[in-house]
């Protein structure tokens, strides 16, 4: 159940979505415009998941046998999209803790089950940042992996996903002063995913998968979920952001002008180049200007 007392209208109003791009929402998503049932305008969210006013959706708590979902209730319908996501997973559990969280971007929306507090064999991607080992593993945890579902296969959750697994990265996205980033880039055309992961330094990226030949669903619906059992932790999803792109090259160069520092202008790269240039002038009517004195010295002895 989700608690009432803190699903005030006014506190949807304050959390901090970000769901930009009218192209994939038809609208802007900052969590305005709660209705009735105190639902948020453009994403459902249940289990037990609740908002924690100014700070996040926490999809689990610290505590066993949890489950909780946000789901966006319109599809993203470009063709080429990207996905970045604040979330956070932390707990005061310092051995073994669980189990994790799942994002998708799937043909069905908002069906409980037993993949990361998902149903299982959805039809299309999933993206698992996992926290628990449920067998011995020649990788490390915190692990994300990718897999692409046909609406058929069963996710291997016995084996932490072995026989799914697409694309994966080690990752250390648990317990950090700052919340974890991920951006996922969904190009259609050319059928390939990407992932990137920040989880220290603002704006450094780190590259975790490229899968290709994907082909995602025509429909498809952004989700998040986690789940704990005998092991547990917080699962917090604090912003959410969409764009439409018209290729990579292009999101890659309008990243660039948004979030670093522009290139140096050419005027200013020239005038260094000049500078250099005089120094080096310099510097060689030195040494020969040495080099003669030497020798008018050595001609007078």
């Amino acid at each position: 159940m989700v608690p009432h007392s803190l699903l005030t209208p006014s506190s949807l109003d304050r959390f901090p979505w970000d769901c930009i791009g009218p192209r994939l929402f038809r609208g802007f998503c900052y969590c305005q415009n709660a209705d009735q049932d105190l639902q948020n305008r453009w994403f459902d969210f249940g289990g037990d998941a609740y908002v924690n006013t100014y700070k996040h959706i926490r999809l689990t708590s610290d505590r066993p046998s949890q489950s909780g979902y946000l789901w966006s209730r319109l599809p993203l319908t470009a063709s080429n999209f990207q996905v970045e996501f604040e979330f956070r997973v932390d707990g005061k559990g310092t051995g073994l803790v669980g189990d994790g969280l799942g994002v998708f971007l799937t043909k069905e929306r908002a069906e409980p089950g037993p993949v990361f507090g998902n149903r299982d064999r959805f039809e299309g991607l999933g993206v698992f940042f996992d926290t628990y080992a449920n067998s011995r593993q020649q990788h490390t945890f915190p692990f994300v992996m990718a897999m692409v579902g046909d609406g058929q296969t069963t996710y291997d959750n016995d084996n932490d996903g072995k026989a799914n697994e697409l694309g994966s990265c080690e990752s250390d996205f648990r317990i950090h002063a700052n919340p974890t980033k991920a951006r996922i880039t969904v190009n259609r055309s050319a059928k390939t995913v990407n992932l990137k992961i920040q989880t220290r330094d603002w704006d450094k990226w780190e590259e975790c998968f490229t899968l290709t030949d994907v082909t995602l669903p025509t429909v498809t619906y952004l989700g998040f979920s986690a789940v704990t059992g005998g092991v547990h932790d917080n699962h917090d999803i604090i912003s959410v952001s969409t764009s439409a792109i018209s290729n990579p090259e292009d999101f890659t160069a309008s990243r660039r002008k948004n979030n670093t520092p522009p290139p140096r202008d050419r005027s200013s790269v020239m005038w260094y180049l000049k500078l250099f240039a005089a120094l080096a002038i310099f510097a060689a009517l030195v040494v020969a200007f040495k080099m003669s004195k030497d020798k008018n010295d050595m001609k007078r002895f």
